[in-house]
């Protein structure tokens, strides 16, 4: 042998050894071959261990216990619908009885200048539990609080609490008058809820920033919940924003000229930034800046919808403003007249509104004024912000002959209470209008103050009825709002009034408001992620989020498409109809996409704005109404759900539902089960929903005929097998793996049961993927399962589902197994175990990893396989293997974005300087707030701060965000797909096949680590925080919504202010004062 030709030996050699030289690849054919062998061992297996057949011959065997009924949409809806309208009906009684008596009240009582110690008593709801605060102190009275289940909190039906803003001052005249005058509504609120037991929080919202609410309760009870800064003025909830005015249009004009620089600059920043948090979802805003050019601070075009993300963009852009120039404010108000002019756009289409910040000048602009505002249709509101010796009679004439209004904000403590003052000047229309805007009002929903959870609020309006005596007019009609009368509605007492256990899990009931807001929804869940797993807060250290309302849009709680788009526009339009269509389902845990048929009826809610729709799968028309008479049936039936007879009748988990009304919910499932049954035993028919109770005995005994079939057969390959029906009875065999079940046993509530009775294959289950701390999945095993298909008389319903859990060493060896190949040569010999040339893989169709021939990969099962190999699934993508969907949650809650200033201390906690805080300026600026926040938890709670676990305290300072999640599926018929990666300078070659009957896709491909040249950065599917869609594309094309019907914007009576604020005689506290000084000495007495 010549040297050329071992030469050339040896290298091929190397070249195998090395992975290089690849085995001729199989063909589709072939690999058609194997997946036709694993899914026929796949679902011969799983056919034979469930035995769903057989469940199907029970149900139908056991007819004479059960009927098949219809699910009669259009009258659910209507029924619904008329009791909720009878609920909200009987709550705006109530509200109109208060408002009547608030306003008679205050119409007799007699102004006092002076008051004697004794003559005013109330609670003030801020007074520590623990400590007597009453005593030595004015005024105040202690209530005898007990728990109550209503409530879940303390209170007191003898009395009302009284909570009145941080920065107002407690013994003013007006406050001590208002406190006065208001204590006799106590009787009334007591006197409604007599008449209505279900009566919630009733709220007197007075003007001046005081709440009086019934019962009286603690504002803050600092035994369970950690305090915080009291930040709280009734007057920006969003009740009382709805309440006090009609809509508004409202361009923010900001002189920027040089002069507006430094501290008044800042105070412009902060101040503006409080006037946008007075608007609600009904308001439209824009905020521009000017001296002799008009620019705009964020990129809207035109006035947008002051919801939370445009406002936040807002003040985002407001903090760019720079000073420079001079001031020329013809120009800007020709911008303002125009902005608010313009029609082509959506709107309130009511109070037009122009707010001028600016630190003065000499220009009254009376003519650009006089050319477009000659009607006074648009009033005008000026206000003085820094302190400055300009001549304030020029601006002030632009408010006052404008039916405005001028305020001065010469310093930080100025700015919450004469940013929100204007609204009383809107209330003025109203208050003219008298019995015309006397209408009871349903708000967005939002989570209550008061932690009562997602509420509405029917509000009312509160009208000064005394006469007022001056010069110019004589004796005339007071034109003052008093304020605004709330009561709450719990969204748990409007879900109870839609029957839920008749239209299956994946049936359900929402409502939508005129902004398209979702009040009632599944997917309504918001905070409702704080994804540390290590995190479990307990009711002291519970995290409350009520500052913003809770805004959903039902194209965002759902998957859009165009059909869901005209449903909304009917429903806010108050039409009825019925459509069914098409679309994309999300999972219950987020993580995959189904097609479904969903048929959605709707209808108003008469006597408010809202409408209430009911959808529901083709499955779920029908459902099963038990009829079990027979006593001792019903006996049997139960004898399988005891615990002792879990060796014989598997594991047994009952859906925690409200069966009874006196048996009390649990989520320990063996003493729930345990109460039932002994609640059953003694209890009378009356006291139950005997529909539920009757289903679920109904279910048990059926699904104990099955378990018994599992006991005569032995099955290998698997670790558990299980049964879960509508009814709420899951059953899990054997026992010893029903201790370890980690699914929900509510099956209204379970995602892989939901998500089961949308497909009519087998559904493999990814477990979910946590590195830290999971059970090894070659234990728990990979969930497989399919729903019971039931046709009785032409109609198909979906009663239960089976399954089984797979051993994944077992499941290895099928998989291998099934791609061996004997005597081969040149080409692949299969899928062999840790073969260094070929990965072989099987995911399922949301993209995740289920089994694969490398060891390796089987600790990564659940894994997203764009983590563990991004490009072959990134090729997978793009040739459409996988379609995909990113979604938005605008419910999720975050870590707060990192200071640029953050110190190298403890939780990167940012030390202000010296020089900042002896700068005013500082204190007008969020960081400023901030700190005061960290401040207060360690002033009230030192030793917490210095415990408390590192979670929790994470989780006390989330905020709201927003993030993205992408979803993977299939999303056409196409079985066999193949490609080659290039990487440049080497490629892999890969084919894949989808498994009949189930939703797998069996891949092999040359290995990863043959040709590692490739970007391996992952593809993400997880949820991740995002900036969310672009809100000014969003501003370009804005959703369909819908104003209200009535505007009250002017009145010829109307007549113009004086420049007199009533914010100046409620002077501030010295709080500002005190934290300056504790920061101060706490902060460099003993640094961070």
């Amino acid at each position: 042998m010549d040297t050329y030709k071992v030469g050339a030996w040896v290298f091929l050699v190397l070249l195998w050894q090395d992975g290089s030289l690849a085995s001729e690849f199989p063909t589709q054919l072939m690999i058609k071959v194997w997946v036709e062998q694993m899914q026929k061992e796949l679902v011969t297996l799983a056919d034979s261990a469930t035995a769903g057949q057989s469940l199907t011959q029970i149900f139908l065997k056991n007819q004479h216990l059960y009927t098949v009924e219809q699910n009669d949409a259009e009258e659910l809806v209507a029924r619904a619908a008329r009791k909720i309208e009878q609920l909200l009906r009987k709550r705006s009684a109530a509200l109109e009885k208060l408002a009547t008596a608030a306003e008679k009240l205050q119409m007799e009582h007699m102004w006092k200048d002076d008051f004697e110690g004794d003559e005013i008593s109330y609670y003030n709801a801020k007074d520590n539990l623990d400590a007597n605060e009453t005593e030595g102190r004015k005024y105040r009275i202690r209530p005898d609080f007990k728990e109550d289940p209503s409530f879940k909190r303390l209170t007191d039906y003898n009395h009302t609490a009284v909570h009145i803003p941080t920065d107002i001052y407690d013994g003013s005249t007006i406050v001590l008058n208002e406190l006065d005058w208001s204590e006799a509504l106590e009787e009334v609120f007591r006197k409604n809820r007599e008449d209505d037991p279900t009566l919630l929080w009733q709220v007197y919202g007075s003007a001046t920033g005081l709440a009086r609410y019934y019962p009286a309760s603690p504002w803050m009870d600092s035994r369970k919940t950690l305090s915080k800064i009291d930040l709280y003025d009734v007057r920006r909830r969003p009740w009382y924003i709805q309440g006090a005015a009609s809509p508004k249009d409202m361009l923010i004009l900001v002189d920027a000229s040089g002069s507006v620089s430094g501290l008044t600059l800042k105070l412009i920043r902060t101040s503006v930034s409080e006037m946008l948090e007075t608007l609600s979802d009904d308001d439209y805003v824009n905020v521009v800046y000017f001296n002799t050019r008009v620019k705009k601070t964020a990129c809207f075009e035109h006035l947008v919808q002051a919801n939370v993300r445009n406002k936040k963009l807002l003040k985002d852009a407001v903090q760019n403003i720079t000073a420079k120039g001079i001031t020329n404010y013809t120009k800007g108000f020709e911008f303002a007249f125009e902005q608010l002019s313009t029609t082509n756009v959506s709107r309130a289409n009511c109070n037009k509104i122009i707010m001028l910040f600016t630190d003065g000048g000499e220009e009254r602009a009376q003519a650009i004024l006089e050319k477009y505002n000659a009607e006074k249709k648009v009033r005008i509101f000026t206000f003085s912000v820094g302190q400055h010796n300009y001549d304030k009679g020029p601006i002030q004439w632009m408010a006052c002959s404008n039916k405005g209004y001028f305020y001065e904000i010469p310093s930080i403590g100025a700015i919450r209470i004469n940013t929100q003052e204007y609204l009383d000047v809107l209330g003025r229309p109203m208050v003219l209008a008298d019995k015309q805007a006397k209408q009871v009002q349903w708000t967005n929903v939002y989570l209550d103050a008061l932690e009562l959870g997602l509420v509405i609020t029917g509000t009312l309006p509160v009208f000064n009825k005394t006469k007022t005596i001056d010069d110019r007019n004589g004796e005339h009609q007071n034109q003052l709002i008093l304020g605004v009368m709330g009561i709450d509605v719990s969204l748990n007492d409007i879900k109870k009034l839609t029957p839920r256990f008749t239209i299956g899990p994946n049936g359900y009931y929402f409502a939508i408001d005129p902004n398209g807001y979702v009040l009632l929804h599944p997917n309504l869940l918001p905070k409702k992620r704080i994804r540390n797993r290590r995190l479990r807060l307990s009711d002291k250290y519970a995290v409350t989020f009520h500052e913003e309302p809770v805004t959903l849009d039902f194209l965002d709680a759902e998957l859009e498409n165009d059909l869901k788009v005209e449903t909304r526009r009917m429903m806010i339009d108050g039409e009825t109809g019925e459509r069914t269509i098409d679309t994309l389902v999300k999972t219950q845990d987020e993580r995959y996409i189904d097609r479904g048929v969903r048929t959605y009826t709707f209808a108003p809610v008469n006597g408010t704005d809202y409408s209430l729709a009911l959808a529901l799968p083709r499955y779920s028309e029908h459902f099963i109404q038990a009829n079990l008479g027979d006593d001792l049936k019903r006996a049997m039936s139960m004898e399988t759900i005891q615990q002792e007879r879990f060796d014989e009748f598997g594991y047994t988990y009952i859906a925690p539902r409200e069966y009874c009304k006196e048996l009390k919910l649990s989520l320990n499932n063996t003493e729930f089960l345990l109460d039932f049954s002994q609640y059953i035993d003694s209890s009378t028919p009356d006291a139950c929903n005997m529909s539920l109770v009757n289903r679920l005995i109904l279910d048990a005994g059926l699904t104990a005929e099955l378990v018994k079939l599992w006991n005569e057969q032995t099955v290998e390959g698997i670790v558990a097998r299980f049964v879960a029906t509508d009814g709420g009875i899951t059953r899990v065999y054997p026992r010893s793996a029903g201790e370890e079940w980690t699914e929900n046993p509510e099956t209204y509530e379970s995602s892989f049961y939901k998500r089961t009775l949308d497909n009519k294959i087998y559904i493999f289950t990814a477990p979910s993927f946590n590195s830290e701390g999971r059970e090894p999945v070659t234990d728990s095993g990979i969930l497989v399962s399919k729903a019971v298909e039931l046709t009785i008389d032409e109609v198909t319903i979906k009663p239960a589902v089976v399954g089984v859990k797979l051993n994944v060493s077992f499941w290895m060896s099928i998989f291998m197994n099934a791609t061996l190949k004997l005597n081969c040569k040149d080409e692949i010999c299969g899928c062999l175990r840790n073969d260094k040339h070929v990965d072989c893989v099987i995911l399922d169709d949301g993209g995740f990893l289920l089994m694969s021939n490398h060891d390796e990969y089987i600790t990564l099962i659940g894994q997203f396989f764009g983590e563990v190999d991004p490009v072959l699934m990134i090729n997978l993508v793009n040739t459409s293997l996988y379609s995909f969907n990113k979604t938005y949650d605008y419910q999720s809650i975050c870590d707060p974005e990192k200071d640029g200033k953050a110190a190298a201390g403890p939780r990167s906690v940012y030390v202000p300087t010296i020089a900042d805080m002896l700068s005013i300026g500082w204190w007008a600026s969020s960081a400023a707030w901030s700190i005061l926040q960290q401040l207060f938890f360690g002033l009230m709670f030192p030793n917490l701060m210095e415990a408390a676990d590192d979670d929790i305290l994470d989780a006390m300072f989330k905020e709201s965000c927003i993030t993205e999640q992408t979803q993977y599926f299939f999303d056409n018929n196409e079985t066999s797909y193949s490609g080659v990666l290039d990487c440049g300078n080497c490629s892999r070659m890969y084919r894949a096949e989808k498994l009949p009957k189930t939703n797998l896709v069996f891949l092999i491909a040359d290995a990863k680590a043959t040709c590692l040249s490739c970007d391996p950065r992952p593809l993400r599917q997880a949820e991740q925080p995002s900036e969310g869609p672009d809100p000014c594309e969003l501003a370009q094309n804005p959703r369909y919504r819908k104003g209200p019907d009535v505007c009250f914007d002017n009145n010829e009576d109307d007549k113009p202010l004086c420049p007199i604020s009533r914010g100046s005689t409620l002077r501030p506290t010295s709080l500002l004062l005190f934290l300056l000084l504790s920061l101060l000495t706490r902060l460099h007495a003993d640094p961070l």
